[in-house]
């Protein structure tokens, strides 16, 4: 297992469990104890987890909590990766989309930076950079303004009363968390309407998210699940979770971490 595998499986356990101990990652992940701080060591510089004496905890445990993009990039890589092939089959040439910021819609907009005439509203200081800096010349980047939040978003009254005259035809969004009972989900009030203000401008949502995002639930709803016209996450997702999708909204698409991003149901 290489050393990105065993960190990303030590941060899911932590965020799963709250808490790990070394000794039972060593057993566990059968690798030295040497080793496995070595990897605690990584997560807490990222500020992922928090060591503690003989282990790690969750940084926090709050639904207000909200981490820094750097910190949420480096979760689930492949996955968001194979979602956002996913959903990039979804963009026509010449039409318009709104993108929400989040670490999986900034995997998606570099998958869309060849798509030719392609408009796109984003309230996402990294994926504007990404479609101005690598984008076509002929593609149109419509960057809201606003107050920027720790994962650099754009949100308030001042993105709100951007999105309020504009129509397209796709709206992607990331989201925190998503349950049954709550919904789509964020940590920030704030993102939450903007986010909310996104969905109003769009045709059809399109939710991107990856499987360990279920069962989340951050502090404010963005929407609830049967508002998703479609829904691409990972395998990883639980069957009952699966199954709970598939009842609620109007399309789920799975797709396997691989690097070939093959769609598997």
């Amino acid at each position: 297992m290489l050393a990105e595998q065993r960190q990303e499986a030590i941060l899911e356990l932590v965020l799963r469990n709250g808490a790990v101990r070394v000794s039972d990652l060593v057993q566990n992940l059968e690798v030295s104890d040497m080793t496995i701080r070595r990897d605690l060591g990584v997560l807490a510089d990222a500020g992922l987890v928090q060591k503690v004496h003989g282990g790690a905890t969750r940084v926090a445990d709050s639904p207000s909590y909200e981490p820094r993009f750097t910190a949420k990039a480096a979760l689930q890589q492949g996955e968001k990766h194979a979602i956002a092939a996913a959903a990039a089959s979804l963009v026509e040439p010449g039409s318009a989309i709104a993108m929400s910021a989040g670490t999986t819609t900034h995997a998606l907009a570099n998958e869309l930076v060849d798509v030719p005439g392609i408009t796109v509203v984003t309230n996402s200081i990294h994926i504007a950079d990404i479609l101005y800096t690598n984008g076509r010349t002929d593609q149109t980047v419509l960057l809201t303004g606003g107050i920027r939040t720790p994962s650099d978003a754009l949100v308030g009254p001042v993105a709100i009363n951007a999105l309020a005259e504009l129509h397209v035809d796709l709206v992607f969004i990331g989201v925190h968390g998503m349950s049954p009972d709550t919904g789509f989900t964020t940590p920030n009030l704030r993102e939450a309407e903007t986010n909310r203000a996104l969905i109003g401008s769009g045709r059809r949502l399109v939710v991107v998210t990856d499987h360990s995002k279920w069962g989340v639930v951050g502090i404010s709803t963005i929407a609830r699940l049967n508002q998703a016209d479609i829904l691409i996450t990972d395998e990883g997702l639980d069957p009952d979770a699966r199954e709970a999708l598939e009842s609620t909204v109007g399309e789920l698409i799975i797709v396997r971490a691989t690097p070939e991003s093959r769609i598997v149901g």
